[in-house]
């Protein structure tokens, strides 16, 4: 009995070790989780983009605006020459937070009324309160250090926030969840729905009748296209009409670009289809590709900036970060193309790319 028994233990091991798709799960899964989760989870923003606004222009408020960037937390933005170049940076999201210094800063010190303004981007309100937290801090040491009298109340600094001035996350969570539902209909369950035919033995019929493979695949794809774009009409009402979440861009604009994204996400489960027999298969690739990178590498929660270099790399080839950059864009800063161009083209050529990819790879698969 127990020769059999362990003659039925070794079957069973050499089974798990000869199939691939156990093994991914046995140990790709985990060692994924315990790297995204160990480097991509980090509340600390790192190398965070400061320009700087300085109406004085004399010894103290250069030794100030030297301190700040002394630190590994702030990265030069470039200094603004009028209050009026503030929301054009924002905008261009070429800076997350300016630091604007008063006029005749050296005498209002030493008189132990200096201001000092941090004027931060909150269309991410998490980074845009961390990145004044710094800097306060560090304006308090300086003042602590520099003032004659040892007085830290030296100088006054009046924090404003662009975009959200009451910092309600909301504001970051909308863009987000509409992010990832527009992946996760339109690519995991469209790779799930032409995996099943297959799993069935239903592609074959199909591939019989008058409807050619391209047609197969446009009718698997339009009704989650349309899905897609209701589930999306859906989250943007809920989080504009209950949460007050602003909307000072274009409709149509805003459209364009979800459609686009959208046929990227179809073009991506696509590809997955032509890659899995099984619906089991497209489904932990969905899960192993999506799920997880896009909420932790898309900047949905977490700044890509504070994370390893190999992450940001991967974070960039990621269409749902440069999908969140537009929406935050569009919602809240109501950019328009101008702005927006850059992200805009990175999706139109990773969805012409994976659409011309995945065809080759469905007709091969039927051939």
């Amino acid at each position: 009995m127990m020769r059999t028994f362990r003659a039925f233990l070794r079957k069973e091991f050499l089974h798990i070790l000869r199939d691939q798709r156990t093994l991914l799960v046995l140990f790709g899964m985990p060692v994924m989780q315990i790297i995204l989760f160990g480097y991509a989870i980090n509340t600390e923003v790192k190398e965070a983009k400061v320009a700087v606004l300085d109406l004085s222009h004399d010894v103290r408020s250069t030794s100030l605006i030297d301190a700040l960037f002394a630190s590994h937390y702030f990265v030069d933005a470039g200094h603004l020459r009028a209050p009026r170049d503030i929301e054009e940076i924002f905008k261009a999201g070429e800076a997350k937070m300016v630091v604007e210094v008063g006029p005749d800063f050296a005498r209002r010190f030493a008189e132990g009324r200096a201001q000092v303004a941090l004027i931060a981007d909150a269309s991410d309100p998490n980074v845009a309160n961390i990145v004044a937290g710094y800097a306060g801090q560090m304006i308090t040491r300086w003042t602590a250090a520099h003032s004659t009298a040892g007085i830290p109340e030296a100088i006054t600094v009046e924090h404003r926030m662009h975009y959200n001035p009451e910092m309600k996350s909301v504001f970051l969570f909308v863009p987000g969840v509409i992010t990832i539902v527009l992946m996760l209909v339109s690519a995991m369950l469209t790779s799930i729905s032409i995996a099943r035919e297959k799993e069935y033995g239903s592609m074959e019929v199909m591939l019989v009748s008058p409807l050619r493979p391209g047609m197969i695949v446009l009718g698997k794809a339009v009704p989650y296209l349309l899905l897609s774009l209701v589930n999306a009409a859906f989250v943007f009402a809920v989080g504009r009409f209950l949460f007050h979440v602003p909307m000072n861009g274009s409709y149509p604009l805003l459209a364009a670009e979800a459609l686009l994204f959208i046929l990227t996400a179809l073009s991506l489960g696509l590809l997955f289809s032509s890659a899995a027999r099984t619906q089991q298969t497209a489904l932990m690739l969905s899960l192993f590709v999506l799920m997880m990178p896009t909420i932790l590498l898309s900047g949905f929660i977490f700044p890509t900036s504070s994370m390893p270099w190999p992450l940001r790399i991967l974070s960039n080839i990621m269409p749902a970060k440069h999908f969140i950059i537009i929406l935050r864009g569009v919602m809240l800063k109501g950019v328009g193309i101008d702005v927006l161009w850059p992200q805009t083209l990175v999706l139109t050529g990773m969805c012409v790319l994976l659409l011309v990819v995945s065809i080759r790879k469905f007709k091969v698969r039927l051939q």
